[in-house]
């Protein structure tokens, strides 16, 4: 009874998990894609509680979720794309899209084929997997990633550093005309410069 349940919530979740998938490239609305593209990371986690893996669900709902979809859908919600001169140019580079995404989905279906014919663990593990009923979920995964993939995690974590810095840079405008806050002048003043006494009499204004 419990693997006929736990096949029908896996068939119930990947399938809102496509369908909201595709409404997220086809939607004309940024913001409903948004919303969709919600949906599909809900449902991702669902089939990871699914396979056991409640630590990579709770991460992916509280990371995708909360932040990168919530911080997206306020980016498109409060600055003004003119999304009409983006879509310029769609049917010139159409052909060379549909080239890329034929090649994707061809290395995507070549590896679906393999790990079908031939399952294997991943490459570069080398610790042996530890016991569900000895070790938390959070425990297994720490351990595989702190040991196995210590030097691709910190290179990950050096790439999103850069990626950051450069998003800072590329977004940090100087626009003429502009007052802008210095700090070293602020802390410069003192009360002779900011303060004035004027001795206006009374019926004469200033």
């Amino acid at each position: 009874m419990i693997t006929d349940v736990t096949s029908v919530l896996f068939y119930v979740f990947a399938t809102i998990l496509m369908m909201a998938a595709l409404a997220v490239i086809t939607s004309k609305n940024p913001v409903h894609s948004v919303f969709f593209l919600i949906v599909a990371f809900f449902n991702a986690a669902g089939l990871f509680v699914l396979l056991g893996a409640e630590y990579i669900a709770m991460t992916l709902v509280i990371v995708y979720v909360g932040a990168v979809a919530v911080l997206f859908l306020f980016v498109v919600m409060m600055l003004n794309i003119n999304f009409e001169k983006l879509r310029t140019g769609f049917t010139k580079n159409l052909l060379l899209g549909v080239g890329v995404a034929v090649v994707l989905f061809t290395e995507l279906a070549a590896l679906l084929y393999g790990s079908i014919l031939s399952p294997a663990p991943l490459a570069g593990a080398s610790s042996p997997i530890p016991d569900a009923t000895l070790t938390s979920n959070a425990h297994a995964v720490g351990r595989v990633l702190y040991t196995d993939y210590l030097i691709a995690f910190q290179l990950s974590g050096v790439i999103l550093l850069v990626a950051m810095i450069g998003a800072i840079v590329l977004t940090h405008r100087q626009r003429a005309g502009v007052k802008r806050q210095v700090i070293s002048e602020q802390m410069a003043r003192t009360r002779a410069d900011a303060v004035s006494l004027v001795n206006v009499k009374s019926g004469e204004g200033i």
